[in-house]
């Protein structure tokens, strides 16, 4: 169950369910690759003010249960995660510029949705459940 939190005059419960993919499908997130890009999300959340409840890929997209705050903006937070992600993952492997042309490593778009405290368990069983269809 979702946890209510406390700021300076509100009270807030707030998670998102975010996908996003590769640029062109390209399977790319396994491995080491896999392992990095999860450690620097978790790492700029962190820097963000953000909890990753949830998270798991499966070779072409991330699944990601996020809890942020009412200050939080969604495109701002998912252009950190994309960008930045994207930015130290390419530093790291140097070889993945080569399997992507023009060098984006995240297609443009993504999905998100609010998670209810009806939906929220069901969301992170689906999460969970990724690699093993």
């Amino acid at each position: 169950m979702s946890e209510v939190h406390h700021g300076r005059g509100y009270v807030y419960s707030i998670q998102y369910h975010l996908v996003w993919c590769v640029k062109y499908r390209h399977k790319l997130l396994y491995g080491s690759v896999d392992k990095d890009l999860q450690d620097l999300l978790r790492q700029i959340a962190e820097d963000k003010g953000i909890t990753i409840l949830e998270m798991e890929s499966d070779k072409d997209h991330i699944h990601l249960l996020i809890d942020c705050k009412p200050h939080h903006y969604i495109p701002n937070l998912v252009k950190a995660l994309k960008g930045v992600s994207a930015r130290l993952l390419f530093k790291k492997h140097p070889e993945l510029k080569r399997r992507l042309w023009r060098g984006n490593l995240w297609n443009a778009s993504y999905f998100i949705a609010t998670v209810s405290e009806n939906t929220e368990e069901q969301i992170r069983r689906y999460i969970q459940n990724q690699k093993q269809k």
